[in-house]
Formats: C-alpha cells, sequence, structure tokens
C-alpha cells in the first residue's frame, strides 16, 4: 500500500501580516498534480490544517476546493486529524456523512471509534487516528485518572490501540504530538510551532509506538524521523519563520509491503516564494538582484540606517524584516546583564528601549522621550501590583491572577 503523508498545512497563516494563502495554494497544486501522477492509496495529513481555531474565509475555501479535487476528482481517500492550531469540533463536524465518500477526519478524541480499513492485495491496512487532545481530555475519555501529562495520554491511548489490535492486519498510527526519542526535550524545532505546554510536560516518548507498523506524525515542521525510522514527521509543505530556513520541505511517500515493511522517500516542492536571510550593508544590498523571495535582513551597517525598509524593498519587494546586526548583539548584550545579580530592572529595560528606538528611529531617543518611557514603565509595574493584590486568592485559595 502506497500513501502520502503530509502535515501542517497551517491554511490562513499570516507571517510578517502577510497571509500566506497564495503560497499555499501554489504548493497544494504541486502536491495534486504529484497525487495525478503517483496514484497513492490514501492521503494522510497528521493535523494542523489550518493555522488558527477560526480560520479565514479564504483558508476555509482553499482547503474545502483541495478535498474536493483529492477525494471526488482523484477519488484518492484522505484520512486526517486535527492538531493543536485545529478547533476539533469544526473539523469533526459533518465527518460521519464525509466518511463514504473518502473523508475520514477525526477532529476530537474518540476512544470508541475503530481504525479507517484501506485494503490492497495483501489484505487490511488499520489507519488509527489520534488527534490532538490535551491529557485532561484523554483523562476524561479514557476514565484514567492516572493520566497526567502528554506522555502519559499517548502512552494510555497506544496501549489501548494495540490491545484491540487486528494480528492479520497492518497498522499506522496518525497522531499530533511532540515526540522526542526517550520522552525529552531536543532542539529540533521552530519558531512557527506553537508550544504545547509549560516546562517539557509536552513531550512524548518515541517508545509507545511499538507494534506499529509505521506512525504517521505532524507539529514538529522539519522532516525527521524519531528513534526509529518508522515513526516520522512529515514537516511542513512550506517555510513558516525564518528559522525554518534551511528545511527542505516537502511529504513523505510511504510504501509498506505484505509484511508491513516500510519504505520512505522524501518529495521536496518547490515554493512560489522562497524565505531567506540576506546579510550585507544597506548599499551592497541595493546592487543585488531583485527577487520576490520572503526576505529577512541583517545589516552590518555601524550607523543608524535611514528608512532601510524602503531601501530594502526596491531590491526586495515581498521583504518582511530589517534589523541591525549591532542593534541585536547591544539587545542580547542587554538582555545578559538584565540576568545578572544585582541587575537594576528599570535600566535594563531603558537600554532595551534605547536599542529598540535606535532601531526604529535611526538615531537616539532625547531625554524627555527616555522621561516618558520610565513614567510608562512605572504606571505599567503599579498596575501589575495592584492587579497582583487584589487577586491574591480567591475562596479556594488559588491565585487569582
Amino acid at each position: 500500500m502506497k500513501f502520502f503523508h503530509t502535515a501542517d498545512w497551517h491554511l490562513g497563516k499570516l507571517i510578517q501580516n502577510v497571509y500566506m494563502t497564495e503560497d499555499q495554494q501554489y504548493i497544494l497544486e504541486q502536491f495534486m498534480r504529484d497525487i495525478e501522477t503517483e496514484r497513492p492509496d490514501a492521503v494522510v495529513i497528521a493535523g494542523d490544517l489550518y493555522d488558527r481555531a477560526v480560520p479565514p474565509t479564504d483558508a476555509v475555501g482553499l482547503l474545502d476546493r483541495t478535498l474536493q479535487r483529492i477525494v471526488l476528482e482523484l477519488a484518492t481517500p484522505v484520512i486526517a486529524i486535527s492538531g493543536n492550531h485545529d478547533s476539533p469540533s469544526r473539523l469533526n463536524f459533518g465527518s460521519g456523512l464525509m466518511k463514504a465518500a473518502g473523508l475520514h477526519m477525526a477532529g476530537e478524541f474518540d476512544p470508541s471509534s475503530g481504525p479507517v480499513v484501506l485494503r490492497d492485495a495483501y489484505g487490511p491496512v488499520h489507519f488509527h487516528l489520534v488527534p490532538f487532545a490535551d491529557p485532561a481530555a484523554v483523562r476524561l475519555a479514557l476514565r484514567d485518572e492516572t493520566i497526567r501529562t502528554y506522555d502519559g495520554a499517548m502512552a494510555a491511548i497506544a496501549e489501548r490501540i494495540r490491545g484491540a489490535m487486528d494480528p492479520a492486519a497492518r497498522h499506522v498510527l496518525v497522531g499530533h504530538a511532540f515526540v522526542t526519542p526517550r520522552g525529552e526535550a531536543e532542539p529540533n524545532t521552530s519558531d512557527s510551532e506553537r508550544p504545547l505546554s509549560i516546562g517539557g510536560t509536552e513531550h512524548v516518548s518515541a517508545g509507545h509506538f511499538r507494534g506499529f507498523h509505521y506512525t504517521a506524525l505532524g507539529h514538529l515542521h522539519q522532516a525527521h524521523f524519531v528513534g526509529s525510522e518508522t515513526v516520522r514527521y512529515a514537516g511542513s509543505p512550506l517555510k513558516y519563520s525564518i528559522s525554518e530556513e534551511r528545511h527542505q520541505k516537502g511529504y513523505l511517500i510511504v510504501e509498506l509491503d505484505g509484511e508491513g515493511g516500510a519504505s520512505v522517500e522524501k518529495r521536496v516542492l518547490v515554493p512560489r516564494r522562497d524565505m531567506r536571510t540576506v546579510t550585507g550593508y544597506i548599499e551592497e544590498i541595493e546592487r543585488q538582484t531583485p527577487s520576490e523571495d520572503y526576505i529577512y535582513v541583517r545589516l552590518l551597517d555601524e550607523q543608524a540606517v535611514l528608512s532601510p525598509m524602503e531601501r530594502v524593498r526596491s531590491v526586495f519587494p515581498n521583504a518582511m524584516h530589517v534589523e541591525r546586526e549591532l542593534a541585536m548583539q547591544q539587545v542580547a548584550a542587554s538582555a545578559e546583564e538584565g540576568t545578572a545579580p544585582g541587575g537594576k530592572a528599570g535600566m535594563d529595560m531603558l537600554t532595551l528601549f534605547r536599542a529598540f528606538y535606535l532601531e526604529a528611529k535611526g538615531g537616539e531617543a532625547s531625554e524627555e522621550t527616555e522621561r516618558l518611557f520610565l513614567a510608562a514603565l512605572r504606571d505599567i509595574e503599579n498596575e501589575e501590583d495592584e492587579r497582583h493584590v487584589a487577586g491574591t486568592a480567591d475562596d479556594d485559595g488559588v491565585r487569582a491572577v
């Protein structure tokens, strides 16, 4: 059986006030052409179809047209789950009606739902859909009070699935989670991935997926395998932050043989516009070859540059961000000083403000401007203190702020 593994479409994504819908449509058209050429038995989407729970109208229309093309016109089943960016109830609506057409959408976690069963010449392949759900939701659904973390939730879900597995079938788990080899933190993330929790409790051990012939994951935007070559992230089809600059975006083609052995091929998609960094002095940048790419500029000029974004956009009209390397070094140094014992928070904030003002305005802040900033900072601190006092504790002894 051959299926395409993709994830993290993030339709409706907004980057630096630029909606990526046209770029997403461009990349999905490539994806659909590959479906038409390769004729997979299914397409698996491992969560984060949308970028937010209430997506913009254009994003809803794009998903509708894409699924209609894949499921109805290309007659290819789609197996999809919700991710942490999606609204589970929105994606779940009408899922029962759509199954007959070949769209299998799991928006909400439901332990009573069985696998999606597809067949090839060797027999059945069971796709077990595990949409994103926080530990409290899984604890309630499974009636297991011991579930307190994402790792514990996935362990309980996987164990429940294994207990009901048909030994004659091949099994694929589709999930959306932050999976690491041993359930510990690792640096394989990007700035566009929303944290699932605070303090490391979001991590899930790859060991929970033993017994599955392949695990199709979503959430992390770089394609890679975790612990085993059959536990894989497809990554996002587009770059969604400059931290993903070096990623090779695309999807995975997975083939299961009659014994359940999985072979995986990475297929690269070519974006309408690349996202990349350009570093140099402003006069050098102005002499570069014009490009429509999404550009993040790092200026090496030591002196302030007048109207830097306007000058950059004369060459790179889709430039998203301009920063001065020297100013960023000053901000970083100020941040480090702010963490030193005995540091004065007000002075640290003033140093950061001066660096920001220099970067934004191209000149030094006046004494009057600095005085106004410090006065505003004091007002904010006083308001926070008042809210803290007002919400010290409620009747149950739980802090309200």
